[in-house]
């Protein structure tokens, strides 16, 4: 039938699905070919090319495509590539949900979400934007996907994404400055005297290397041990296991204890850390120095209540929502990096 159909009406090209399907191949390999990818066979590429110019289909006409049909719509995205048991449902990303819908629903934009695992879905990002449902997306997270937003955001302006920024990136972030944070979380721990400090968290994730980073910097700097990472999911079910384990072999082993002060990477974890350093008989700030991170409303909850450090996840959104509608108008626009805040309560 080839790209007419059986009356020889011609296939109407408006999107990179559209491309991808009359050329039998994924969203995904369209996108990288039309960017001049090399991990794109050259004559995939060829082909691809060729019928992209028959329809007379340019990289950048899905975005333009997006704007002329108006949907009202903003999809947001949450790729959990790093972690793909954490939940929706984490502290965290209802935050900074509940403040985007704030923000969209008074701007007269709906909110479409989508949760993807990238593992199992490589294209996720290209279908998504390409489904004419959406006339912009927020990408919350980079996840372990930052070559994939980037290779995106090479062909596709109307999109901003919550995380950590790299110079050089192409890319539009907002988010916090989270090697300042990480240095600002660890000096407190040691000016209250801890010497033999972990990170609780998993260090892979970009916004987490950048707060583990940071809390390496203030050790080196004023001459205490070396950070420790203790690896740890964010999910739930498996979190609350697995800082039980570290505390048991740092806090309980035979010989006493080689951790004073703990830097967790999220507030929840914190929480969590809390709960089991309680039921581990410890006390805190007593035996154990704790800082937080995002000063969720959970942290002005614990017993005692949580030191951490704050970003401005109200003002976070708003970026979001600004630089998005910006971009969709055309306008090219920088990356938004928020500066974190030591909120000092009773753990450290």
């Amino acid at each position: 039938m080839g790209d007419s159909d059986h009356k020889g009406a011609r296939t109407t090209v408006r999107t990179i699905t559209d491309l991808a399907r009359l050329a039998g191949v994924s969203p995904g390999t369209v996108s990288r070919a039309l960017a001049g990818k090399s991990l794109v066979n050259a004559q995939t590429r060829e082909k691809i090319v060729a019928l992209a110019r028959e329809h007379g289909f340019r990289p950048n006409q899905m975005a333009s495509g997006l704007r002329r049909q108006k949907t009202g719509v903003i999809g947001v995205v949450i790729p959990l590539g790093h972690d793909i048991r954490q939940q929706i449902s984490d502290s965290f990303f209802m935050t900074l949900l509940g403040f985007l819908a704030d923000e969209l629903t008074h701007e007269g934009y709906d909110l479409m979400l989508r949760r993807v695992v990238p593992d199992s879905d490589e294209d996720w990002l290209d279908r998504f934007i390409g489904s004419g449902m959406i006339d912009g997306v927020i990408v919350i997270g980079q996840s372990d996907q930052f070559e994939r937003i980037e290779e995106v955001a090479e062909s596709y302006t109307p999109m901003v994404v919550w995380g950590n920024h790299q110079e050089g990136q192409r890319h539009c972030v907002v988010g916090t400055d989270n090697r300042l944070g990480g240095r600002l979380a660890v000096e407190q721990l040691i000016a209250g005297g801890a010497k033999r400090i972990a990170f609780l968290g998993d260090t892979g994730p970009m916004e987490f290397a950048a707060r583990f980073a940071g809390a390496q910097d203030v050790a080196a700097r004023l001459g205490v041990a070396p950070v420790m990472p203790l690896a740890t999911h964010l999910s739930p079910d498996r979190a609350g296991e697995e800082i039980a384990g570290h505390l048991a072999a740092h806090l309980r082993a035979q010989g006493g204890r080689d951790i004073d002060g703990i830097f967790a990477a999220t507030d929840t974890l914190a929480a969590l850390c809390l709960t089991e350093l309680r039921a581990q008989g410890l006390s805190v700030p007593g035996d154990v120095r704790l800082v937080g991170f995002d000063d969720l409303p959970i942290a002005r909850q614990t017993v005692p209540p949580l030191t951490t450090v704050r970003q401005d996840i109200a003002a976070g959104a708003r970026g979001l929502v600004d630089l998005l509608l910006r971009r969709l108008a055309g306008e090219t626009t920088e990356s938004l990096v928020l500066p974190p805040e030591l909120v000092l309560r009773e753990t450290a």
